[in-house]
């Protein structure tokens, strides 16, 4: 069995201003701008938890709870909340700053499924995780009911797809 590994020892704290490129004609940061940002720190964690190559399997959920404007600071930090056999759930806090001001808001949350993939580009077993703060456990726990949603949900997926009368 692979030895248990701390989620601290992966987690990851990214930031980068937003730039008018970033933006549509009224300042205000494109979604899929902070989507690509999420992907790639998420991405980052899930390494350096397997050190293996990692894909985004899916987005289980983003919420944007306000925007983000040319000139702010975004920071996301993201780290593992669960590991399975080949995947991992990986839980994104995203926040901004007006440099100017210093008030930092937080504009979303999300939560990424990453598989871990070997050297013949197929799935891989990832180290479980070691909970260690009561932090570490309570997202834990709350990963295990959004897993048994997500697999509720394909479940439901598969049988409308076979029967179109159970949907």
């Amino acid at each position: 069995m692979k030895t248990k590994k701390c989620t601290q020892d992966s987690s990851v704290v990214i930031s980068r201003i937003m730039l008018p490129d970033d933006a549509n004609a009224m300042g205000i940061v494109h979604g899929g701008v902070i989507m690509k940002e999420i992907d790639n720190a998420a991405g980052v964690t899930a390494v350096r938890h397997t050190r293996k190559i990692c894909v985004t399997a899916s987005i289980d959920r983003l919420d944007f709870y306000k925007p983000a404007f040319i000139g702010n600071l975004l920071t996301i930090k993201s780290s593992i909340n669960h590991t399975g056999e080949t995947s991992m759930e990986i839980g994104a806090r995203i926040e901004t700053e007006d440099l100017l001001t210093g008030v930092k808001t937080h504009l979303a949350s999300a939560y990424l499924t990453f598989v871990a993939l070997g050297k013949d580009k197929k799935p891989v077993k990832v180290p479980p995780i070691h909970l260690v703060t009561q932090e570490d456990i309570r997202r834990h726990k709350e990963s295990l009911a959004r897993k048994m949603l997500r697999l509720s949900e394909k479940r439901k997926e598969s049988e409308c797809q076979l029967d179109s009368s159970r949907c």
